[in-house]
Formats: C-alpha cells, sequence, structure tokens
C-alpha cells in the first residue's frame, strides 16, 4: 500500500505504507506491470486515521527520476546511499541491495551488502531490461547502512548488547 508521489511514461514512485501503519521508504514500479489497482483501497480510512493519529506525514518526493530505468537508478543512488533491485519475473523470490557503481543502457553494476551488513568485494551486474522494481529509502536499506558503513569502509558496527 502506498501513496503515488510521481508518475513518468515507464514508472511510478510510492511512499510506502507498511504493515504496521507507517510510512516505510519508496518503491518505483513498472506502469507495465500494474494488473488491478483500487483507488482507494478498502482499509484506505483506517489507514488514514492511524497515520494522523501516529503523527505521520507524507514523506517529501525525494530527487529521484522515473523518465527510464537509467535515470531511476541514478538519481535513487545519489538521493540514497543503497537502494534494492528485484527482477521478479527472472527470479522472484530474490532481491539486491546494494550501492550502484555504474548504469549503462543495459546494465548496473552493484556493490551489494548482505543480510549480515558485510559488503561484497566486487560488484555484480545485472540487465536493466530485467529489473522490475526499485526499492529504497527503507527502514531494512538503512539499518544495513547503520551496522555496515557505506561502501569501502569495510568496518562493521557492532554493539556488545541490546
Amino acid at each position: 500500500m502506498g501513496y503515488v508521489l510521481a508518475a513518468g511514461p515507464q514508472f511510478f514512485l510510492l511512499a510506502l505504507v507498511d504493515e504496521n501503519i507507517r510510512f516505510n521508504g519508496f518503491q518505483c514500479l513498472r506502469l507495465q506491470d500494474v494488473r488491478n489497482l483500487q483507488v482507494p483501497a478498502k482499509s484506505a480510512a483506517f489507514v488514514e486515521a492511524a497515520l494522523k493519529l501516529r503523527g505521520e506525514r507524507r514523506p517529501k518526493i525525494p530527487l529521484v527520476t522515473v523518465d527510464s530505468m537509467q535515470e531511476l537508478l541514478r538519481s535513487a543512488s545519489h538521493a540514497f546511499p543503497v537502494i534494492t533491485i528485484h527482477r521478479e519475473r527472472f527470479a522472484p523470490d530474490v532481491c539486491h541491495i546494494g550501492s550502484v557503481v555504474a548504469v549503462s543502457d543495459s546494465q548496473v553494476s552493484l556493490l551489494e551488502i548482505g543480510p549480515d551488513a558485510c559488503w561484497d568485494d566486487a560488484a555484480l551486474s545485472y540487465q536493466t531490461k530485467q529489473i522490475t522494481r526499485v526499492d529504497f529509502g527503507g527502514d531494512y536499506e538503512d539499518a544495513l547502512t547503520l551496522v555496515g558503513g557505506f561502501p569501502g569502509s569495510r568496518q562493521k558496527r557492532t554493539t556488545s548488547s541490546l
């Protein structure tokens, strides 16, 4: 569930509302992949009320361009330290989280950070035409960089106990 913040010829940008009824990052989806859309959602009144009572405000539109996959990847990587790409038709149960190293007409190179908040040693490349979704600015991506630092830092932060 989310709020549409921007739309381009191929993609649209959502401010995500997570299962805890809180704003939690952004998601860009391909317009061609939208099959069913319910506006407003069945639970829209409840969600709106909960967000308002919690003092949650719709986030500002990030400086992200949704005109093409290449511009989306470039602009999202400038605005956020890590992004998440999904290739749902190619690998439906896999996502790749990391820092964009390079973007060409046909590929994106991503230095990935794992679920243990450790950075890989080398970037991997993915075909842009296989990417169906791009996420960024969420709590999970933030937690990974909070613990793992930024690419090249190789210094993982740890805590002794909670």
